[in-house]
């Protein structure tokens, strides 16, 4: 084993790994200042976020935007809508994704590969938003929470990930070696195959719980039932009752502006108490997830 302090490092090394160092020190800053800037803004005395006042930490400590956003309905009932989005939305993407990536990974499976270049195909070449919406509309999902997980109910680049993963991990002979044995294909898929690739159905489970969680698109064109608004869409209307706000000033008297302004600058506090509420559950959750991430990724990235 090489020893790596008797390793001289020539003066071109050393400039070298300072740029390095500088380079993710500059990173890590530019990573952790909105963090930390939203955290301090959603503490801070409005009028000194809104005047430029607070930099980084926090002023003037209030928690008067976690309170408003805790007593606000709208906002749990985002949380919870978003929270049963995410968790059907990823089961059906599971179910879906696994079988069929497992399906094109085999290779006695006729015509696999007309199937997927059909698949790629619709990567690059969509129907467009109309017809989907017509489709979506005609298919009874409008305004149901169908509308939320169907659509999207697969991803073909998840599944070409996770076809590499079972192509490149799964043994052919453990697979001939379980059908001499009687082993039926369901059977061999569900107690052979899933057990083994719990990496990869973690790395799943992560990538379509993140975009359910994020998503907003699906329920601002097929859901207008504001009951069903998941919380990216709470946060957007909070956002364009601000904007709208901001903007209607102008006509209104003394008192009605002061009062307006008030309600503006408390709008501005719960923005960033939204924002790190909506967040928290997936920057909890990523720590446990990210051993079976990078496992996962790495090993499904081996070939093509």
């Amino acid at each position: 084993m090489l020893n790596t302090k008797t390793v001289k490092m020539t003066k071109a090394d050393k400039v070298f790994m300072g740029l390095i160092y500088v380079f993710l020190v500059l990173s890590l800053i530019i990573v952790l200042y909105p963090l930390i800037y939203i955290v301090s803004a959603s503490i801070s005395d409005p009028q000194m976020v809104n005047s430029g006042k607070m930099f980084l930490l926090p002023k003037g400590i209030t928690f008067e935007g976690y309170s408003t956003i805790l007593e606000n309905d709208n906002i749990w009932r985002g949380y919870m809508n978003t929270i049963f989005y995410t968790a059907l939305g990823t089961t059906i993407n599971l179910a879906v994704t696994l079988p069929c990536a497992y399906a094109l990974a085999r290779v006695d499976f006729s015509g696999r590969k007309w199937m997927m270049n059909f698949m790629l195909v619709t990567m690059f070449i969509s129907g467009g938003m109309i017809p989907s919406y017509l489709l979506v509309k005609g298919l009874g999902m409008f305004d149901t929470v169908w509308a939320m997980v169907i659509p999207n109910a697969a991803s073909v680049y998840n599944i070409v990930v996770t076809r590499t993963f079972f192509q490149a991990t799964i043994p052919r002979e453990m697979e001939e070696a379980a059908i001499i044995d009687g082993c039926s294909d369901f059977k061999l898929f569900m107690k052979i195959v899933l057990p083994l690739s719990m990496p990869i159905i973690a790395v799943m489970a992560l990538f379509y719980g993140v975009g359910h969680w994020n998503s907003y698109f699906n329920a601002l064109i097929y859901l207008s039932d504001k009951a069903a608004y998941p919380l990216q869409m709470v946060l957007r209307e909070i956002l364009v009752l601000q904007d709208l706000s901001s903007n209607a000033t102008g006509s209104m008297t003394s008192s009605m502006a002061e009062m307006l302004y008030s309600k503006q600058q408390l709008v501005q506090v719960i923005k960033y108490g939204v924002m790190l509420v909506s967040t928290l559950p997936v920057i909890v959750a990523y720590p446990f997830l990210q051993k079976y991430f990078v496992k996962g990724v790495m090993v499904g990235s081996l070939k093509g």
